[in-house]
C-alpha cells in the first residue's frame, strides 16, 4: 500500500506538470507568450490513479513499446472518460472538448491519442523506477 500511496503521488504530480506544460503550449500557439499554463485541484487524484499502471506494466514488461504505448492509451481514455462523465454529472469537470469534432461525450478528444500515448510510456518510465519488478527481463 505504501509503494502504490508513493506512486499516486508521483504520478498526480507527473500528471499535473505535463497538463502544465501542454496548456502553456498551447498559449504559445495562440501567441500569448504569458505562456500561462492551467490545470485543476481534480486532476491530480486523475493523474495519480496512474498507479494502477504498474499490473499493467509488469504485465507487458516484455512487450514492445508501440503494444504497451496502444495499451495505455486506451487505458487512460477509459480513465478520462469514466472520471469526465463523473464530474460532469456534478458541473465539476474541468475540460470540455465539445468544440472537437474529435470529441466523445464532451470529454474525450481522440486526436489527443499521440498525446496519452506518451504520457502512458512517461507514467510508465516512473513506475518501472520506483519498482524493479517493472523492468524488462
Amino acid at each position: 500500500m505504501r509503494k502504490f500511496i508513493h506512486n499516486f503521488m508521483h504520478c498526480g504530480l507527473l500528471g499535473w506538470l505535463l497538463e502544465i506544460g501542454f496548456t502553456a503550449f498551447h498559449s504559445f500557439r495562440k501567441r500569448d507568450f504569458r505562456l500561462s499554463g492551467a490545470t485543476s485541484l481534480w486532476m491530480f487524484p486523475i493523474y495519480g490513479l496512474a498507479a494502477f499502471l504498474a499490473p499493467v506494466s509488469r504485465a507487458m514488461r516484455n512487450c514492445n513499446l508501440i503494444c504497451r504505448g496502444l495499451v495505455y492509451t486506451g487505458i487512460i481514455f477509459a480513465g478520462e472518460f469514466v472520471t469526465g462523465k463523473w464530474l460532469s454529472r456534478r458541473e465539476l469537470c474541468p475540460w470540455d472538448y465539445g468544440r472537437s469534432k474529435w470529441n466523445l461525450s464532451n470529454v474525450i478528444r481522440l486526436d489527443y491519442a499521440p498525446c496519452w500515448f506518451a504520457a502512458g510510456l512517461l507514467f510508465e518510465h516512473l513506475l518501472r523506477e520506483n519498482d524493479e519488478s517493472l523492468r524488462p527481463d
